[in-house]
């Protein structure tokens, strides 16, 4: 895939989605609400730890890289804004985010670190979502009859993801990462961010009302068990990142790419002139 690519979404997200917006389903709608509740404190990790990093960078090598990462922060700082205007709508539904929280607490532990553990830990994070992003766009199931402009929210922000989902482990190679603590740092992320994932569905359910219905669970156990269920179609991909000869490049990225090319109205690419379009946030 060519360097990353910096995109305006062109959807409406001023009116207020549905409770169970993907297709009626609670569990499915807590689970992406959860994810979402986590990007904008995420996102600002990631480009903090990329920003930091790359400036420990010897002069040429920084010059090699600082294109990538200006389009990496280009697209990850868009990621926080769309997902910031999202989260407000679930704050007004009554939904609290204690994933934030959390997750500020630990990112806080990281200060005084060595630059290299936030890049590490930004690369592992970057494997969750891209694996996860890989799955969206090649198995409509996960948003089967979500509202259209929030599936399109969450595909584009997939396909982004597959885009640039080698500049942290890039940068972390070039700071002379050590591949012992790339794993340790592979196996904090997966606890956590599997952990927070799992709280924070939980607690969207409860606070919706639909956490005592038995459908509400069993539709939780297709989506993460089932055939074609979340546990079982990333527990492969999940693994490669441990093997030593890893690189994201090795992911499949024609789905991003499809996607991309065929949804080109629903974006522009950011310094070129925007066509109209009505609900669009500003």
């Amino acid at each position: 895939m060519s360097e990353p690519i910096v995109r305006r979404l062109l959807i409406d997200l001023d009116t207020q989605p549905q409770r169970h917006w993907c297709g009626g389903d609670a569990f499915r709608t807590a689970w992406f609400n959860a994810l979402s509740m986590s990007f904008p404190v995420g996102e600002q990790f990631f480009i903090d730890s990329v920003r930091a990093g790359v400036q420990e960078l010897a002069e040429d090598q920084r010059a090699r890289f600082e294109p990538a990462v200006k389009a990496f922060i280009g697209q990850e700082a868009t990621h926080r804004r769309i997902h910031s205007l999202f989260n407000a709508h679930l704050a007004a539904q009554g939904l609290a985010n204690h994933w934030e929280a959390r997750a500020l607490r630990r990112i806080r532990l990281l200060e005084a670190a060595d630059v290299r553990a936030a890049v590490g830990a930004t690369a592992a994070t970057e494997h969750l979502t891209a694996i996860m992003a890989e799955h969206l766009l090649s198995d409509p199931a996960p948003l089967l009859g979500a509202e259209p402009r929030l599936a399109t929210m969450w595909l584009w922000h997939a396909s982004e993801e597959t885009e640039h989902r080698a500049t942290a482990f890039d940068l972390y190679r070039a700071l002379g990462g050590d591949e012992k603590w790339r794993l340790r740092l592979f196996r904090l992320v997966t606890w956590h961010f599997v952990g927070d994932a799992l709280r924070q569905t939980v607690s969207n359910l409860w606070h919706d009302g639909s956490f005592w219905r038995a459908g509400t669970w069993a539709g939780g156990w297709r989506f993460l068990f089932g055939r074609r269920g979340l546990v079982r179609s990333l527990a492969g991909p999940w693994a490669r990142y441990r093997r030593a000869d890893f690189h994201p490049s090795q992911q499949d990225e024609s789905s991003a790419v499809s996607w991309l090319r065929d949804h080109a109205t629903q974006f522009e690419v950011v310094g070129r002139p925007a066509p109209a379009a009505s609900g669009v946030p500003t």
